[in-house]
């Protein structure tokens, strides 16, 4: 009995004490802005990991990256990995613009990868793209049934 009682005063005595052990400061804000959970930087390049959508033991990761290779220009592409070699996996590949003070991102190009009998594929290009627009990646990717998503921040892109 006193073995119980102990116990449930530690435990309690745990319970009440964590809020004055926390682990860090929690900040309430950065300074760039966010647009769809991507925030808006003037970095060179974002690279996104993916969320999973379902469970399963086929897909094993997937990322996203977009970079910007200098006034006008940018890499964007995606990868997908399987945990195996499946029967099919792809990678699909998106690539959305905003300017600062926008609501939404606007769709500027997409294009898709499949490869059968193996456990990668990724799928990229260089795009000559418009100034003056931060922009970002988002993939879907797959392996056989097994689907997620990723997306970057989005990359500031001055002018040419």
């Amino acid at each position: 009995m006193k073995k119980k009682i102990l116990s449930a005063c530690c435990v309690a005595l745990l319970v009440f004490s964590m809020p004055f052990f926390s682990a860090g400061q929690v900040k309430a804000a950065t300074d760039k802005p966010i647009l769809d959970g991507s925030e808006l930087t003037h970095d060179n390049e974002s690279v996104g990991d993916d969320v999973k959508i379902t469970r399963g033991e086929d897909l094993m990761a997937g990322y996203s990256k977009v970079v910007r290779l200098g006034p006008g220009k940018i890499y964007a592409g995606g990868t997908t990995i399987a945990a195996h070699t499946v029967e099919r996996i792809k990678v699909s590949v998106m690539v959305e613009r905003a300017q600062e003070g926008d609501t939404e991102w606007t769709f500027y190009d997409s294009w898709k990868k499949e490869n059968e009998n193996t456990d990668r594929v990724g799928s990229n290009r260089t795009l000559e793209v418009e100034g003056g627009y931060y922009y970002r990646v988002r993939c879907t990717h797959s392996a056989n049934d097994d689907v997620s998503s990723s997306f970057t921040d989005g990359v500031y892109v001055e002018e040419p």
